[in-house]
């Protein structure tokens, strides 16, 4: 049994949440072990009061950035190497990078450094051991990694995320619909006018959320928050919605673990593998809506929703059925 663990996954927001699943077993497998989480400082809020977690490490990526920066990048991992030596380094991560953190880190006699054989730059080259994975869902490629190295993931999956604060700027009292139209992944954002089609579609009040670069024509039932939530409070809101619908996003990820309410915008991104990993969710995908358990069943048998109109139908339906 390792005394010692440390998980480097410092980003993004969505894999974070993918981890959570593998990190809960490693702790349920390991309880009296030492696990700390090295994570950028961004994305830390998520993690924040996990009970799983006995330290959370910053990851300082914009200080050690650039040619400029290898001065401080040795340094940070002498640092790391002097405070954070682990029996056990998980890389879930995948990159360069995070594969020369985990051997800074891992201790130099019986440590052990652990990685995914799908990663990239070259990291395989400083691994110890290679957990085989295969085109899958990112929550079904983090459990094989626990298992590669003993840890028993049977049973069901758990995403211990923090309550969250309701935001400042948030006054609304009574049901609301939880709406999350842009991702700063290209091509996967809604476009102004069809967020607000779909807000004047829906019978309810529509809470926008998440970052934003343009400006969306207000409708008499959006309440726009974009730009003003901050992680935590995007939980909340998450979590009091009646129901939640996401372009593909890290939110949209936050959602899946939290609720069984959401319905997931994919423009071009595979539910199969970046989908919500919760059974019960609902898809949008090539103008096909189907609950994320069908993703593997014949198209016909799934629920045609030619347009953002005609999905938002089916979401004031649902949540009228509640």
């Amino acid at each position: 049994m390792p005394s010692s663990i440390l998980i480097v996954k410092p980003s993004s927001l969505g894999d974070i949440v993918h981890t959570l699943p593998a990190v809960a077993m490693i702790k349920r497998t390991w309880p009296k072990a030492r696990l700390r989480w090295l994570v950028n400082p961004e994305w830390a809020p998520v993690l924040e009061g996990n009970p799983d977690i006995d330290e959370l490490i910053p990851f300082p990526r914009r200080e050690l950035a650039g040619i400029s920066g290898i001065p401080r990048q040795i340094q940070w991992l002498r640092k790391m190497r002097a405070g954070y030596s682990s029996e056990l380094v998980l890389d879930f991560q995948g990159l360069l990078r995070s594969a020369i953190v985990g051997r800074a880190c891992r201790s130099p006699r019986t440590g052990s450094l652990v990685g995914l054989s799908d990663s990239r730059e070259g990291a395989r080259l400083f691994y110890d051991q290679v957990a085989v994975v295969d085109r899958e869902h990112a929550v079904e490629r983090y459990l094989k990694l626990a298992a590669a190295v003993g840890v028993d993931t049977a049973g069901p999956l758990e995403w211990k995320l923090p309550q969250g604060n309701r935001p400042a700027a948030f006054s609304l009292e009574g049901p609301f619909i939880l709406l999350h139209p842009f991702s700063r992944g290209a091509g996967k954002s809604l476009s102004a006018e069809d967020v607000q089609a779909f807000c004047q579609a829906l019978p309810l009040p529509v809470v926008l959320a998440g970052r934003a670069t343009v400006r969306v024509p207000p409708s008499p039932n959006m309440v726009d928050l974009l730009n003003q939530t901050s992680i935590p409070e995007l939980i909340w809101l998450t979590r009091q919605a009646q129901f939640v619908v996401s372009v593909d996003s890290g939110p949209m990820h936050i959602a899946a673990a939290v609720t069984p309410n959401l319905l997931s915008i994919h423009l071009w991104s595979d539910p199969a593998l970046v989908g919500p990993h919760r059974p019960e969710a609902w898809i949008w995908k090539d103008r096909t809506l189907f609950q994320a358990s069908q993703l593997a069943e014949p198209v016909g048998k799934r629920l045609a929703a030619p347009d953002l109109q005609a999905v938002a139908g089916f979401v004031a339906d649902a949540v009228r059925q509640r």
